[in-house]
């Protein structure tokens, strides 16, 4: 009936009937609460980028010619430290290793060669190249320059020279740098533990020119 209400209808707001809901404006962040999330960000970020550094993987600076053409002085590579963990080393293999206690020049703590000899082989210098069990290895990274013994000093390499060679004992390997007439490697040093080897550059990472593998 006209006049008549229904009761427990709720009542009809004025206007077209329609209601607007009201949004409550989100809460806000306290400063303390923001930068604590920050500190455990970049506590995070740290953390992460030492055990990269630490276990899986650093960048090194080349710092002379020892490895010119392949690598010159300035150029940065990335070594990859789990590589030796997971398969034996290879010849030809580019590795960076700590300062060998043989090595004359106390004031590096990291240097950067190729593995030419391997655990058990003898390896042998003459006519300038190098030759493995009798057998001339081929070098095309050395850019046709000259293998010849190096004036160490005091320390040599007995038996490099001859024809039958030096033994590489096991656990070391023998390393030189690809510029055969400017590198202090295992020509002076002899045969190189394995347990000095920091691991294999295997990427070039400067100048954007050279950006690659090894």
């Amino acid at each position: 009936m006209a006049g008549q209400t229904v009761v427990g209808a709720p009542p009809v707001p004025p206007g077209d009937g329609t209601t607007t809901a009201v949004k409550e404006p989100p809460p806000r962040r306290s400063a303390a609460r923001n930068a604590l999330e920050w500190v455990f960000v970049v506590a995070g970020a740290v953390a992460v980028a030492f055990v990269v550094k630490t276990f899986l993987f650093q960048a090194f600076w080349i710092p002379s010619a020892s490895m010119e053409k392949t690598l010159v002085r300035g150029d940065r590579v990335l070594v990859n430290k789990l590589s030796y963990k997971l398969h034996d080393i290879h010849r030809g293999d580019v590795v960076v290793f700590k300062r060998p206690p043989t090595f004359t020049d106390n004031t590096v703590k990291d240097l950067i060669k190729r593995v030419v000899g391997l655990p058990g082989e003898q390896v042998s210098l003459r006519d300038h190249k190098v030759f493995i069990n009798g057998r001339q290895l081929v070098e095309p990274y050395t850019s046709g320059l000259p293998t010849d013994v190096l004036p160490c000093g005091t320390f040599n390499v007995p038996g490099i020279d001859s024809l039958q060679g030096m033994l590489v004992p096991a656990d070391t390997v023998l390393v030189m740098g690809d510029n055969r007439t400017n590198s202090s490697d295992g020509r002076c040093f002899g045969p190189l533990k394995k347990n000095l080897i920091v691991g294999r550059a295997f990427f070039v990472i400067w100048p954007p020119s050279k950006m690659g593998g090894l």
